[in-house]
């Protein structure tokens, strides 16, 4: 199994690296301008030679003269790397110095002076001039092997080669012990993340002393940190609920059917049994499809087909059918919407038909139902009005939440086992829209917001 390379391994060999390009390009620079340096040095001794030996001749001194003193120019040269030709017009020797016995060059006529190589031998360096003597051309030349310079630049490069090695290495031991004090307190944020697990959710990370970065991520884990609190919150509250909520029919069915076998009874007893206990398995049924619809509902994945959707069309077959309830409690269905949504038919439908149902179940006799819709930033706001007693503000967020309820006093007896208005939002939501409730004493509004193009589903 591959074991993952630490953070602080990783920025010390950063940090050697980045030394070790700074160290290469710093010693490239200063080995490039060294052989320079070197180059030009060579340049202008062989130039001065040149000079000296024109200044010989400028004195008076014959040629045959100067070949009777050959010490003269061994002890000009100093070395056995220097070179030396005085040439005649056909390019023989007429002074020769030449230590490594090289061949005489054949250069091309010069009167300003030249440098370059050696025409026949490499690493090499020449400098000729022509001149006239005594009616004749000569061609002097000074030279010098540059043996000496390459192993002097070579000595450097190992130099350089040795430094940057040992730069590399304690910039990269250097960058370890940087790198752990540096992260001091990343490990200290891990420790203290360590603590906190399910059980202990409302613990938080504390980063007051730590560095702006820090800071920001321990913000980010704590506002994690809550919304996995409220989750598990919820989810608690729902298991709870979920639990109460099948107890009731699992309950009627097992005490029913306890009573049942007690003693002998009648084909009719037994039918009206079984009759009960096929509603209470109708209830248990409609409650596990709500939550299977819930479930698929809230899948990210989930492909939703969309179309456009004539809205006052829409609710107008809704208020048919609610119409009859609506009656028998001496309230009105009252259809003002009007705008076009592109969203999924069914899915608007049942979203609804819920708030419409649950307008008649909570709201009081008498009164009227009112659904109406307002357009705005590309957003279409629909809300079904109806009248009683307001939600108090701390429990309209809860509305929303599966088998919640609100005050028994405001409720009826209801077939929805606290779903409806979950799967309003959970509809709203996989639409990319929203659900929330406004209510005071003069009415409550249940809002149902979607975008109108519906291009803004949730991701």
């Amino acid at each position: 199994m591959r074991v993952p390379a630490s953070l602080s391994l990783r920025l010390s060999l950063l940090f050697a690296l980045v030394t070790l390009l700074l160290l290469g390009g710093l010693g490239a620079y200063l080995y490039h301008a060294l052989g320079q340096q070197i180059a030009w040095r060579d340049d202008r001794m062989l130039q001065g030679r040149l000079e000296r030996m024109e200044a010989l001749l400028d004195d008076g001194e014959s040629i045959a003269a100067l070949r009777r003193r050959p010490l003269l120019y061994a002890n000009m040269l100093g070395n056995r790397e220097s070179l030396l030709w005085m040439l005649d017009a056909r390019g023989a020797p007429l002074i020769e110095v030449n230590p490594p016995g090289l061949p005489v060059p054949a250069l091309p006529p010069a009167p300003e002076g030249r440098l370059g190589e050696h025409p026949a031998v490499a690493s090499t360096r020449l400098a000729w001039r022509s001149v006239e003597h005594d009616g004749r051309r000569l061609t002097l030349v000074a030279g010098k092997t540059l043996d000496e310079r390459e192993r002097m630049l070579a000595a450097y490069r190992l130099r350089l080669w040795l430094a940057m090695g040992a730069g590399a290495v304690l910039a990269c031991g250097l960058g370890w012990v940087v790198a752990r004090r540096g992260l001091r307190p990343v490990r200290r944020l891990a420790e203290r993340a360590r603590t906190i697990d399910v059980a202990h959710l409302h613990q938080r990370l504390e980063a007051s002393d730590e560095t702006a970065e820090l800071r920001e991520l321990s913000r980010a884990l704590n506002q994690m940190l809550a919304r996995l609190e409220e989750g598990f919150a919820q989810l608690s509250r729902f298991s709870e609920d979920l639990a109460h909520e099948m107890r009731t029919p699992l309950g009627n069915l097992l005490g029913a059917t306890q009573q049942a076998l007690q003693r002998e009874r009648s084909p009719e007893e037994y039918r009206q049994l079984l009759g009960s206990h096929v509603e209470e398995y109708e209830r248990l049924s409609r409650m596990i499809e709500t939550m299977l619809f819930l479930a698929r509902t809230e899948q990210p994945s989930r492909t939703l087909p969309r179309e456009a959707i004539e809205l006052r069309a829409l609710v107008e077959p809704l208020c048919d059918y609610f119409e009859g309830m609506a009656e028998d409690d001496g309230r009105a269905l009252i259809n003002c919407t009007q705008g076009r949504v592109t969203a999924n038919l069914d899915l608007l439908r049942r979203a609804l038909a819920n708030l419409i149902d649950n307008a008649l179940r909570h709201g009081d006799g008498g009164t009227e139902i009112r659904l109406v819709s307002l357009a705005e930033d590309g957003w279409l706001r629909i809300g079904v009005v109806s009248h009683g007693a307001p939600i108090p503000e701390a429990e309209r967020e809860r509305l929303f939440e599966r088998f919640y309820r609100g005050d028994p006093a405001r409720s009826r007896p209801a077939g929805t086992g606290g779903l409806g208005l979950a799967i309003v939002r959970s509809v709203a939501q996989l639409h990319g829209g929203e659900a929330w409730c406004e209510s005071d004493a003069a009415a409550t509004v249940f809002w149902l917001s979607l975008p109108v193009d519906g291009g803004r589903a949730a991701n």
